[in-house]
């Protein structure tokens, strides 16, 4: 992030910046050590702190305009309804009779395509991300999600919502899984067209988007936004997509697996698209790794410390294990899948998070064993078998039988699809 971009950014100040705001940096930067150690992450910058802070406090405003339109009073001709939104997303927003305005805007805004992109990348990335197979749902799943549920704002809102807690938290586990499998087919990310549906990738990507700027319409108006800012803001929008790009490439590595810098600006590329669909805020999108570390590092501080929402979350997360069904195993034999997975979880848990951060989410300490077998077992899969004639070629496939595999054990069997608009 230049010092030009944040100079414009610091223009328009949001007003005071939530409670939340570094109320919790000495913690913060003891959990940041590896962070700033392998992201060669140099001192702090206190402007790009500044521009986190009033992030807190800013939304995706094509999105909320959106929303405002979907929640209208039914017989408004201004309102978006639900079934215009998906088949916008499906077929283009000319494929709806009489559009709305705040439809038509948002679907151009979505349906444009920014000056920096560039397609060929974005296939790449796409199969960087689906060789990395398990590797890249370990990562997502406990460095990422897992991780972030050390910090309160967020996770308090997931609570709220009831979308990752009690019965909720399988299936939406599922959903995040199928979102991040679509991204990876060849022209998933391509938006609909003159006879051409949007790819899988590309609708659900802003089939999320809507779903955000509703919880973000439902909840401003209750919530303790002088403590958390909004709901669903530009800071934590930021910090998700961090999680999926530069820690993804981050804990990926540390299981062994190699990323050198073209499938890393490929896999970076990936997410900047797809952070760009999802209303992130330009001064976020990057595609160089080591700058998406050092913004990391920053909104990393800008946290604030654990909230009683944190354990609940990723105790609700180990016990969603035991509610999977596990493809090829017989039914005698599903509760010691379930045992082997959740003990599997823990032991990586505490290697990426470390002891502290496990008693603090009231998880239980396991040994690293997971890792010990699977450093190796990536050296052999990706350093040997993978740079023979034909290599890549097996980690894709490989790739695509893991998530596919992994879907099949998250549904259950259910329809794969995201979570209803508006529900």
């Amino acid at each position: 992030m230049s010092s030009d971009v944040l100079a414009g950014a610091a223009a328009g100040p949001t007003g005071p910046v939530p409670t939340r705001f570094r109320s919790a940096e000495e913690r913060n930067r003891r959990l940041g050590r590896p962070l700033r150690l392998l992201g060669r992450v140099r001192g702090v910058d206190e402007a790009l702190l500044a521009r986190v802070g009033r992030a807190m406090n800013e939304r995706d405003e094509a999105g909320a305009r959106l929303a405002e339109a979907i929640r209208l009073r039914a017989g408004d001709p201004a309102k978006v309804g639900m079934d215009q939104l998906a088949r916008a997303l499906r077929h283009g927003v000319d494929s709806v009779p009489d559009a709305p305005p705040a439809l038509v805007a948002f679907a151009r805004t979505v349906e444009a395509e920014p000056p920096w992109l560039d397609r060929e990348l974005v296939e790449e990335g796409g199969r960087v991300f689906k060789r990395l197979g398990q590797n890249a749902q370990d990562v997502l799943l406990q460095l990422s999600l897992v991780g972030g549920y050390r910090f309160g704002g967020p996770t308090d809102l997931l609570v709220a919502t009831g979308g990752l807690t009690g019965g909720q938290t399988l299936r939406r586990l599922a959903e995040t899984q199928k979102w991040g499998a679509s991204l990876t087919d060849p022209g998933a990310l391509l938006p609909p067209a003159p006879g051409r549906a949007a790819g899988e990738g590309w609708r659900l990507t802003v089939h999320v988007r809507a779903m955000h700027a509703l919880v973000n319409h439902t909840f401003e108006s209750r919530w303790d936004t002088a403590r958390w800012g909004l709901p669903i803001n530009q800071a934590d929008q930021a910090s998700t997509l961090g999680l999926f790009d530069g820690v993804l490439v981050i804990g990926s590595r540390g299981l062994g697996v190699p990323l050198p810098r073209r499938d890393s600006a490929a896999l970076m590329h990936l997410w900047k698209y797809v952070g760009w669909l999802m209303g992130v805020d330009e001064d976020f999108l990057v595609d160089d790794e080591w700058e998406r570390h050092r913004i990391n590092y920053h909104v990393l501080l800008a946290q604030a410390g654990i909230s009683e929402a944190g354990p609940q979350l990723s105790r609700a997360v180990v016990a969603a294990q035991a509610e999977r069904t596990y493809p090829g195993w017989p039914a005698a034999l599903q509760s010691l899948r379930a045992r082997y997975e959740r003990e599997r979880l823990l032991s990586m848990l505490t290697l990426f998070l470390g002891t502290a951060s496990m008693r603090e989410l009231g998880l239980p300490v396991r040994p690293p064993w997971a890792h010990a077998y699977l450093v190796p077992l990536n050296t052999l899969r990706y350093r040997v078998l993978g740079r023979l004639p034909g290599g890549k070629a097996y980690l894709e496939r490989w790739g695509t039988r893991r998530s596919q595999w992994l879907l099949d054990s998250y549904f259950g069997g259910d329809a794969e699809d995201v979570g209803a608009l508006g529900a």
